[in-house]
């Protein structure tokens, strides 16, 4: 049924009638009723084995993730982020080499002056004082917190045991008393003490390379001092 012109309008631009009421009238659910039963009786198209199992395979990942719904999901589906770099060893720096005097920049003995023994799987510095010339134990380091100064300790003859590894580094689990009055005001703490067999180690470390740091002359007071700077001193200008 057709609406007339006159009537259809209130006046030029504003319809009389609803959008429901036009819908109604023009006839267009008997349109849209005809057109889906064609649809329904037309004979679907077979569609490649691949490509069914790849419309199967992604309907089930959609209903497994949200249901679908004309709606957004309440909850936001997060997806990892794809991470494509490659694990490749650490390169060290051309001016650290096995025997290299290392200026600490961080940590708890920044500013000590070490001797750099070799590097670690981790990428990783494997540095000491000696422990009984400035105090530095054995300890791993990053090296992009140290200074490489020009000086050099031959250290060819110094034998370093294999067990000084990353894994020689872990820290060990201490039993705690949770929630007791005790450990609330620290009583009964037992002051803690590095284990026998890493006492060994570092002595038999310091055994080899005291005798080579005294053979050179003023390097004993040169490990021991500390590095500063004063005021008007630049370290991009400095040579080390």
């Amino acid at each position: 049924m057709a609406i007339k012109s006159d009537k259809a309008q209130i006046i030029p631009g504003v319809s009389r009638y609803s959008r429901s009421q036009r819908y109604s009238k023009r006839g267009l659910y008997l349109i849209k009723k005809k057109a889906a039963e064609t649809k329904k009786e037309a004979a679907p198209k077979s569609a490649p084995p691949a490509r069914a199992a790849h419309a199967a395979n992604k309907d089930l990942v959609e209903s497994l993730t949200y249901s679908k719904s004309r709606f957004y999901p309440a909850d936001t589906v997060s997806k990892p982020k794809a991470n494509h770099k490659a694990v490749r060893p650490t390169k060290l720096r051309s001016s650290i080499k096995p025997g290299s005097v290392l200026i600490l920049l961080a940590g708890r003995f920044r500013g000590k002056r070490v001797v750099f023994l070799k590097q670690l799987e981790s990428g990783l510095l494997l540095v000491t004082g000696p422990y009984r010339v400035n105090g530095v134990p054995l300890r791993r380091v990053n090296q992009a917190y140290t200074i490489a100064t020009s000086t050099q300790i031959d250290i060819s003859g110094v034998k370093i045991d294999s067990s000084i590894n990353d894994s020689y580094f872990a820290h060990e689990k201490e039993e705690k008393l949770k929630g007791t009055e005790e450990e609330f005001f620290g009583e009964g703490a037992k002051k803690r003490e590095a284990p026998a067999n890493k006492v060994a180690i570092q002595k038999e470390v310091d055994n080899q390379l005291i005798p080579i740091i005294a053979a050179q002359p003023l390097m004993k007071s040169y490990l021991k001092s500390s590095f500063s700077l004063t005021k008007g001193q630049a370290p991009h200008l400095m040579k080390f």
